[in-house]
């Protein structure tokens, strides 16, 4: 029978995303692997591939179209066998039941439960919408079926001829028990002006009004969430550069001939992940009920773009190199302000830093983004009057850190401790060589 292709989740967060292209038409034959359709995200823009082959017998949601949710129906995929004049009556039940409660919708957050399970124990499932739906069907948990698709992806074929674990049905069930408690939650948050609201209290002033775009819609719901729900608390350290400018310069001209330039946020990301492994209580993260704490120091690193932020991960920021470091920071960036980074990359992590010294701010607090830790605010390095080790009064470079702390993860004394090793790192950064 014909199989619904299903607008993919590309991303653990993502709800709906635009449907920017169709690569294929009606009538195209489709193999496994093969790219569909490239689908616009919150964040990036991303080739979709064909989990199932067959023939296109009938694109439903037109290239262009904004706001597809996760899981509408978005084409029919004919198995062999079938004609294209069999489209239009798989086609149809999928356009009635759109505005109708429908299995698959239904299922779909009652699957997300599993898939949640084996991300708190490290590993992550791979699986195709219709292979979700069939497991959740077959009261099969996802984690104990071998992939056989692209990059070991769980497809149909898999589900279909795997035998229905015992232990699935009741992680399935607790799912729906546990949804009331976010949307308590969510009710009980309170609400701002209303879009007509304002609209009226600047009905006689000029202004141009812009629409946001998935990006700028995710930042204020996220950032919205993070302040509403997180119990920020803020601690402040300064720390003397000369040190490590010198240091710096150092280094940067004996890597003058292989093209390396550190900058010093190089070193802030260096000694912030050396930091999580010193202080292992403070690498953790809030997953809703519990605390998880991180092995690997995975460090966030907020990038601006035209238009929003991106934080890429730098994955065992502790195990590498301060030019290793620099160099995929950079790859990172540069990616980030076209769009071009894979979820996996600016997904996960403990603990980010938001650099705005560059732009000569000196200091602020930053909102934790969620579900991290803490994020360490860094400022500009200013020439101050100081009182040196003998007690005679001089200059130095001092830099302004503030660390933003999730008091539901990390207390203060706790903060204050990783803080002191961030520091004691930056002002003896041969120590970071070690």
């Amino acid at each position: 029978m014909a199989v619904e292709i299903l607008m993919p989740a590309l991303s653990p967060t993502m709800e709906e995303g635009t449907l920017a292209k169709w690569l294929v038409k009606e009538g195209d034959v489709v193999k496994s692997g093969q790219i569909l359709a490239e689908i616009e995200t919150d964040k990036a823009t991303m080739e979709f591939e064909a989990v199932d082959e067959g023939t296109v017998g009938k694109i439903l949601i037109a290239e262009g179209t904004a706001g597809v949710k996760v899981n509408t129906p978005i084409a029919v995929l004919l198995e062999d066998g079938e004609s294209l004049s069999d489209a239009p009556k798989a086609a149809a039940p999928v356009a009635e039941s759109r505005g109708e409660p429908r299995p698959t919708a239904v299922a779909t957050p009652v699957v997300s439960a599993p898939v949640a399970a084996p991300v708190a124990a490290g590993a992550r499932v791979f699986a195709s919408p219709l292979a979700r739906r069939i497991a959740t069907e077959k009261g099969l948990d996802l984690t104990k079926v071998q992939g056989s698709g692209p990059h070991g992806r769980i497809v149909r074929a898999d589900v279909e001829g795997a035998v229905a674990a015992p232990k699935a049905a009741p992680v399935a069930a607790a799912a729906p028990a546990a949804a009331p408690a976010p949307a308590a939650a969510k009710a009980a948050a309170p609400a701002g002006m209303s879009a007509e609201t304002v609209l009226k209290m600047y009905a006689d002033r000029a202004y141009t009004e812009v629409p946001l775009d998935g990006m700028r819609r995710t930042i204020a719901a996220r950032l919205t969430e993070a302040k509403q729900t997180i119990p920020h608390f803020y601690l402040r350290r300064e720390v003397r550069l000369d040190a490590l400018m010198a240091f710096r310069e150092q280094l940067n001209k004996g890597l003058e001939s292989r093209g390396v330039k550190l900058s010093v946020n190089d070193f802030i990301i260096k000694a912030c992940a050396l930091a999580l492994q010193a202080v292992p209580d403070a690498n953790a993260v809030w997953a809703g009920d519990r605390i998880l704490k991180l092995k690997p120091s995975d460090v966030a690193v907020a990038v601006a773009i035209e238009g929003g932020l991106f934080t890429p991960v730098l994955r065992d920021a502790d195990k590498k190199t301060l030019s290793v470091l620099s160099a995929e920071m950079k790859d990172l960036a540069t990616r980030a302000k076209t769009k071009k980074l894979a979820p996996h990359e600016y997904q996960g992590g403990s603990f980010a830093i938001s650099n705005l010294g560059m732009m000569g701010i000196e200091n602020f607090d930053a909102v934790i983004n969620p579900p991290h830790g803490a994020i360490l605010a860094v400022g500009a390095g200013i020439k101050k009057p100081v009182v040196l080790k003998d007690g005679s009064l001089g200059v130095a470079t001092v830099m302004s850190m503030t660390l933003s702390v999730d008091h539901r993860v990390i207390d203060g004394a706790l903060g204050a401790e990783f803080l002191k090793v961030v520091v004691e790192a930056l002002e003896n950064p041969i120590s970071m060589l070690a």
